[in-house]
Order: structure tokens, then C-alpha cells, then sequence
């Protein structure tokens, strides 16, 4: 991270964390935690089995077991009925089928609840679930999406009488924001001056491995029922509380208190959730749930799985002329939250910092017998950023240009913005160039392109391989008008509330909920500026429906951009209401008074008189403007006019043994624009933590299914998350060009990091061996992928005639046999 001297305002200070003091010292209180006198536990009893209809539910041993209160199926709690909401439906014909709390008649995904045992201890709960016998009658699963999709294929849900909830599509030609894809195609097929890439990738399943589980307690003890819950949006769970289960929302109050990480897992609303609430009302008693990490990993939504077919043509110069993109992905058996929109939020990214004159998005969301998907970390935009940058390599690869250069080429210049690109948004500000330099500065690109060339001039059994990704993102999420022109079932607004004590304290709640961003050190640094108070005055209130009772929670890198605007603009309000009270004080006019670094001053005087005195002036209400109320609480709503985008350059350099297949990435250097930079310490800790999310997508993460639809690696054993062996040092750097669409132009940076990494990580795997013959592995490109792919690479140079031969360095298009829809045309 850059270096620079500390600045003298809070923002651009690199404080540390004020929330980590309670955090790291064990003074944090998560949802486990928390068990209000004479609660009761419950544990689900899961299906072992992907689809299977259930003939019977013997609960009699474990009724008998020590501690249990009670076996409960949907038809004992009347919930039946009662399905889970999605939030998203993207267009209005979706196929949406009804998620139970428990299921009833039929389990869908291996991991589906069926029953649920109350037990006096967690521990009593989960042995007596082992009691419950479940007869089943297997059904074959439904697990290939691609299958899944097609006519005449086993139906997951009969009566839906198809595998595909929806088929959503954008064409720039329709929407009148570019040119027609299937023109641009048809004519670089016909022409020898340009060519058309094909390729397709695959984004495959993955867990998003939070360190805290899910976790939920319901209290039904007072006049208003209370949920605590590890979640991201405790805003949202006591809205669809009330949509599901109809009860008022006024009777409900949700805590999420100190939770240990979400990275969108937490984002859904959970029948355990609903299943809590449901039988805390029927016992009269706090219900308590707590999942263990395999039931967890299980059963918490998943994120990706995509299957990518993408056609690009391209002049020979270099200049793309059109992009078509087709995916499916794979919902599980139900739709989640906002599952079904993950892929949308994605298709608005393809043409990302480029400028294409012509795209199609083509997307259908199928049912599998799988456990659902929803949002994980970028939601969309990596898969989208996937898609663009390794289609950008390829590109190059078959032109035989430097892929850097074949970027720059098509890249949108600093001097274009504002831009609007091919699918109708305006990127306000940006500098690519700026960033690129940079990056390839720290990272030396000529000198390990000189390295790489030696390298294989020597035959070197470790291969050297420059990866690129140069991204942009739309976070913010959002405005409203736009969200509600995809059909989106919420706003994009954030709330805030600043209040300033008697005694000069200030306390501000916001809707933005944290879950280990530093939301209430970064909102300090925002309000100490702001008001010129002092950074340790400021408390942040948050993650509570009564003390924070408006707001939108945490997501798609939305804290600062949204709920830091809301935040300041309820400060600038308290500033205007304590000039009214200083004025009146100092006996001025108003306008002439001053307001800098915590001081109201008489213009061009040395009267004047302290924000905390005008506070505790306006507390006393003795003498203060007739027609105001004694108050300089405020609150504030913002609805941003547009997305932010953040970009950057992402270079890394990665070790390949020819010999083993080993993967080594031994350098990685990125040069974010996030716009201005409210804390570096904490941004330096989101790129680090998104990097090491992207990276392993790359590498190490797959969940992992066997033809019955079993999830075969639901443990850590089994499921590799990297630690910070498996990691180098980060080189990482911040350029700024300030966003326009908001008073502090700050963009985001929570996803940034995951979005861009993992195509830099690939391509540079790739550009290690690709000389050798290997045009595509799957991800994650572990070493045992890697040795198969030099082993066929192998096997197919040595069948070749010489006049098929390529030159080393020359372009290869895909040699996999079993993927001709890799090939080159």
C-alpha cells in the first residue's frame, strides 16, 4: 500500500479498527452467544438423499430420548404452507417454486430439512435427530444444468413442467444502446480481415466459508418478539418475517449483533430462521438454533456455478466488434433471496472496461437437485469479469498480440468519461491508463516478460506465466428506479440518524449493518470530520431494528457509497440547524456565520462558539431561535442517481512445473481506483481479504458433487480454503478519480478484489503452459488438472502432422477433445 505522511483530517487516516479491541480481546457477542433464560434448542433432521419422496417419519425413539421436548414435522407446526420468499423475479413469467420450512411429501437437495427435534441442550437436540427414521423412495437426481435445460429432461418440479425458472436476455440492438451481435458475427465470418473467438469457461460451485455458522435465537417472552441472527440484513429478515409467517412488523424487533463474516452467505432469510420463530411462538419459550460447519457448508446457500458459452469477433487489428453471451446457471432446487437476479446483476459487466459496439446477453437460471445459489462476494460481476478478461487473452493469443496491448486498444480512455457503454450505463470517472502503469511498474511486466522468453528458450521444466485482468465493477447496489426496472423486490436507499448529546458526544445509527467491514471506524472518521468533533466522541449504532429502524443492510459494496452518503448528508443537517443556534447566540446573522473544524465563528471576528457548546445550549433550551425546536438530531435518506465503478489493473506472476503440475503464484500486484480513500489501513485489509477469496476460486475451492448429488467435500478436511502459506505478500496500491455521484467520491471495494483476481490467477496459469499445447483447464487449476492438461497437450502434439504444428508463442486456440465448443473459428 502506498505510503504517504497522516493526513490532518480523519479521512485518509490509516486508524485502526475501533470495533477490533471488543473483537480480538473475546469481549464480542455473537449470536451463539446469546441464550435468554429457559430457552430450548432445535436441530433439523436433513435428508440424506438429493430427490426422494418420503414415506414415512417414525420421531417415537427420539421423542424418548433424554432431554428432547419434542419432534416436529411442517404438518405438526401447520406450516405446510408456508413457503420461503424470493425477492427477484427477473422476468414475469419465472418458474418459482414453493420452498418449505420443512419438507412435505418430497426432499429436493441432499441436506433438506424434514423434521426438527427441541431439545432442553444443542447437543441433546443433535443426538436425537440420529433417532428420527426417514424412509425414502429415491427418484434419479437432476444434477447436469445444462441437461437439465432441455426439452424432454427429468423435471426437478413436476408440476412447473420445466428445469428453467427463467430465461432473461439483453440485446443492445433491442434496447437501442448498440449494435446487432448477430450481424457483427455473421459478417467477421465472412470477412478475412477479422476473426471469431469461441470459448466456453466454466465457474464452478463454491461455498462461501464464513467463520462464524448461521445462527438464530427467538425470544417470544415480550411485547415484541425478538430475533437475534448472525445475518447481513436484519432489515430485510423482519420484513420477510412478516411476508412469510404475517406477523406485523411492528411486533417484530431484529438484532443481528457481532457477526463473523457473511460475504453474502447471510444475505437469504432462512427456514431455520422461520422455523425458530415458528415454534417459539408455539412453545412460548426462547428457540435457539446454532448449525454445525458441515451442516453449514451443506446447506448454506452456494455461489457461481455458471456455464459459459461466449462468441467474440474481432477485427484482425485487434478492435472487437461484438460479444455474445450465453449462460446457464444453476440455481439448486429452490430459488434463494435473490438468487435468480445474481447473474443480471452480472450481465450489465460483460463489456466491462471496453468499448464493445455490440453485446447480447443471453442467461437461464435451471433447476437442479442441488443446494440453492445466491450471492457470494461480487455476485455477477466475477463471473462476468471472468468471462471478459480470459476471453481477452484469448483473443490475443489467436491474434498473436501482447495482451496488455490488445486491452489498451480497446479500452475506454481516461479522456471519454463520462462513457456510457453498449448496455446503458455511464461510468462517471476512470483512468485505466493511470492504473495499468502503475501496476506494471510495481510489477516489473518487461522484465518478467524478458524472464518468461528465457525461460522457455531453455526448456525450463518451471514455466513462467504473466496473468492480467484489468476490470471494472457496478457496485453501490443501487438505485432504486433502476432496481425496480429489473423487477427487484427492494429499493437501494440507505438510512441514517445523527444525534448530537448533551454533553458533545454524538451518536449515529445506521441501516448499513457490518459483518467485519469497519463500519464503525470508517462512519466515525465521515462524522468527526464532519462535525469537527473528536474521532473517539463518535459511536456508531447499527445491526438493530429499533435502535437503527430504517435501512437496507450490507451488500454489493453498498456501506460506504450508500450508507456513508446518508450518514453525512444527516451531519450537514445537524450543521445547519447548530448554525441557526449559533447565530441566535452570538447575536449574527446567519449568514454570516462560519463552520470549520468544530467552530462557529461571527465572520471575519474571533467570536464564536464550539459545536459541543451550541449542543449543550440546545439540550438547556433556555435561550435558543424562535420556531425551532430544542433538537439538532437529524436523519437522512440517500438514493444514490447511479452505480459506482471502481476499476483497476491486476497483474500476478505464476510458477508452473511441467514435471508435477505444481502451481506456484510468486508475485501478485494490483492498482485499485476505488476513488478517495476514507481509511487506507481498512481498504488494504478488504483487498487483501478479496484477494485471497478470488485467488482461491482459481486454485483451491470446488464444491464437489457425486452422481447421486451428494456434496462429497462438506468438511475442511475435504474443502481446501488457502491460509496464508498458500498466499505471497500482496503489492497493492490506490490511484483515485473521484467519483461524481456522490459527495465524497468514494466508489467501493469490498468485492473488488475477488472480482478481478481470479481471471489474472487463470490466465496466468495458462500463459505458463499454453505454449506446450494446453488451452483451457478448468478452475480451480490445481496441480493435478495442470499435469492432465500438459499429459493431453502431450499426447496431441505428438499425433499432429509438422504442417499442423504451431510454433512455441505462436496462438492456440483449445486442443481439448472433449470441449469443441473451445475451438477457434
Amino acid at each position: 500500500m502506498t505510503t504517504t505522511a497522516e493526513p490532518t483530517t480523519e479521512i485518509g487516516r490509516s486508524r485502526v479498527r475501533k470495533e477490533d479491541q471488543r473483537l480480538i480481546t473475546g469481549r464480542s457477542r455473537y449470536t451463539d452467544s446469546i441464550t435468554p433464560s429457559g430457552t430450548v434448542h432445535i436441530a433439523v433432521v436433513r435428508s440424506t438423499i438429493a430427490r426422494a419422496t418420503i414415506t414415512s417419519i417414525d420421531k417415537s425413539e427420539a421423542e424418548k430420548a433424554p432431554g428432547v421436548f419434542g419432534v416436529y414435522t411442517a404438518a405438526d407446526l401447520g406450516a405446510e404452507e408456508v413457503g420461503m420468499p424470493c425477492a427477484w423475479p427477473i422476468t414475469p413469467d419465472q418458474k418459482a417454486p414453493q420452498r418449505p420450512v420443512l419438507a412435505t411429501g418430497r426432499v429436493n437437495f441432499s441436506g433438506e430439512g424434514v423434521a426438527v427435534v427441541v431439545a432442553r441442550s444443542a447437543a441433546a437436540a443433535r443426538d436425537a435427530v440420529e433417532l428420527v427414521e426417514v424412509d425414502y423412495e429415491p427418484l434419479d437426481p437432476v444434477l447436469d444444468m445444462e441437461a437439465a435445460a432441455q426439452d424432454g429432461a427429468e423435471l426437478v418440479h413436476p408440476d412447473l413442467g420445466s428445469n428453467v425458472s427463467a430465461t432473461w436476455v439483453f440485446d443492445s440492438a433491442a434496447a437501442g444502446t448498440g449494435g446487432d451481435v448477430s450481424e457483427a458475427i455473421k459478417a467477421a465470418e465472412a470477412a478475412d480481415d477479422q476473426v471469431v473467438v469461441r470459448r466456453r469457461f466454466r465457474q464452478q460451485r463454491l461455498i462461501p466459508a464464513f467463520m462464524e455458522p448461521r445462527s438464530c435465537v427467538v425470544d417470544p417472552t415480550g411485547e415484541q418478539l425478538t430475533i437475534w441472527a448472525a445475518t447481513q440484513v436484519p432489515h430485510i429478515l423482519r420484513t420477510m418475517t412478516t411476508v412469510t409467517l404475517g406477523i406485523p412488523e411492528s411486533k417484530l424487533r431484529v438484532i443481528a449483533p457481532d457477526v463473523g463474516g457473511g460475504f453474502g452467505g447471510k444475505i437469504g432469510v432462512l427456514p431455520e430462521e422461520m422455523l425458530c420463530v415458528l415454534l417459539a411462538q408455539k412453545l412460548g419459550k426462547p428457540v435457539k438454533w446454532t448449525e454445525t460447519r458441515s451442516e453449514c457448508m451443506l446447506t448454506a446457500h452456494h455461489g457461481r456455478d455458471q456455464i459459459q458459452d461466449l462468441v467474440m469477433s474481432v477485427r484482425k487489428d485487434g478492435t472487437i466488434t461484438g460479444f455474445d453471451v450465453h449462460l446457464y446457471a444453476d440455481m439448486g432446487a429452490y430459488l434463494g433471496l435473490v438468487g435468480p437476479g445474481v447473474p443480471i446483476l452480472g450481465a450489465f459487466m460483460f463489456n466491462a472496461i471496453y468499448k464493445i459496439p455490440a453485446l447480447k446477453f443471453t442467461c437461464s437460471n435451471v433447476f437442479t437437485n442441488k443446494t440453492l445459489t445466491d450471492a457470494y462476494r461480487g455476485a455477477g460481476r466475477p463471473e462476468a469479469t471472468f468471462a471478459i478478461e480470459r476471453m481477452m487473452d484469448e483473443v490475443a493469443v489467436e491474434l498473436g498480440r501482447d495482451p496488455m496491448e490488445l486491452r489498451e486498444q480497446n479500452w475506454i480512455a481516461h479522456e471519454e468519461f463520462p462513457f456510457t457503454t453498449v448496455v446503458g450505463l455511464t461510468y462517471d470517472t476512470g483512468n485505466y491508463e493511470q492504473a495499468t502503469q502503475r501496476a506494471m511498474e510495481l510489477f516489473d511486466y518487461a522484465g518478467l516478460r524478458r524472464e518468461q522468453e528465457e525461460r522457455r528458450k531453455s526448456g525450463d521444466s518451471v514455466q513462467l506465466g504473466i496473468g492480467i485482468s484489468t476490470f471494472t465493477e457496478m457496485c453501490g447496489l443501487a438505485p432504486s428506479r433502476v432496481l425496480g426496472s429489473l423487477d427487484y423486490g427492494a429499493g437501494g436507499w440507505e438510512a441514517a440518524n445523527v444525534r448530537m448529546l448533551a454533553t458533545g458526544k454524538v451518536e449515529v445509527t445506521t441501516g448499513a449493518s457490518a459483518h467485519g467491514q469497519g463500519h464503525e471506524t470508517a462512519f466515525s472518521q465521515i462524522v468527526a470530520d464532519k462535525l469537527g468533533v473528536p474521532f473517539e466522541d463518535v459511536e456508531i449504532l447499527h445491526g438493530d431494528t429499533q435502535v437503527a429502524p430504517k435501512g437496507l443492510d450490507t451488500y454489493g459494496s453498498r456501506s460506504l457509497v450508500v450508507g456513508g452518503i446518508a450518514i453525512v448528508n444527516a451531519a450537514e443537517k445537524v450543521v445547519e440547524k447548530a448554525k441557526k443556534v449559533a447565530a441566535h447566540l452570538l447575536e449574527a446573522s446567519e449568514d454570516d456565520i462560519e463552520f470549520a473544524n468544530g467552530q462557529f465563528t461571527v465572520r471575519g471576528t474571533d467570536k464564536g462558539k464550539a459545536i459541543q457548546e451550541i449542543a449543550f445550549a440546545t439540550f438547556m433550551a433556555h435561550d435558543y431561535p424562535e420556531g425551532m425546536e430544542p433538537s439538532l438530531d437529524s436523519d437522512a435518506v440517500f438514493d444514490p442517481e447511479n452505480f459506482s465503478y471502481p476499476h483497476g489493473t491486476h497483474l500476478c506472476a505464476m510458477e508452473v512445473d511441467t514435471d508435477t503440475g505444481r502451481v506456484n503464484l510468486r508475485k501478485y500486484v494490483c492498482v485499485d481506483d476505488i476513488g478517495n480513500v476514507i481509511n487506507p489501513l481498512i481498504v488494504e485489509g478488504q483487498v487483501h481479504g478479496g484477494l485471497a477469496q478470488g485467488i482461491a476460486q482459481a486454485l483451491f475451492e470446488e464444491a464437489n458433487y457425486d452422481d447421486q448429488g451428494t456434496l462429497v467435500n462438506a468438511t475442511f478436511v475435504d474443502y481446501t480454503l488457502p491460509s496464508a502459506a498458500d498466499l505471497p505478500n500482496f503489492t497493492t496500491e490506490t490511484v483515485s478519480t473521484p467519483s461524481t455521484t456522490n459527495p465524497l467520491g468514494v466508489k467501493g471495494v469490498g468485492e473488488a478484489g475477488t472480482i478481478a483476481s481470479t481471471p489474472a490467477i487463470v490466465n496466468g496459469v495458462l500463459d505458463a503452459i499454453r505454449h506446450l499445447g494446453v488451452g483451457e483447464i478448468e478452475m480451480p487449476t490445481t496441480s493435478q488438472r495442470v499435469w492432465r492438461a500438459l499429459q493431453v497437450a502431450k499426447g496431441h502434439q505428438a499425433q499432429q502432422t509438422p504442417s499442423h504444428t504451431h510454433s512455441p508463442g505462436a496462438g492456440l486456440g483449445s486442443i481439448d477433445p472433449n470441449n469443441p465448443k473451445g475451438e477457434v473459428q
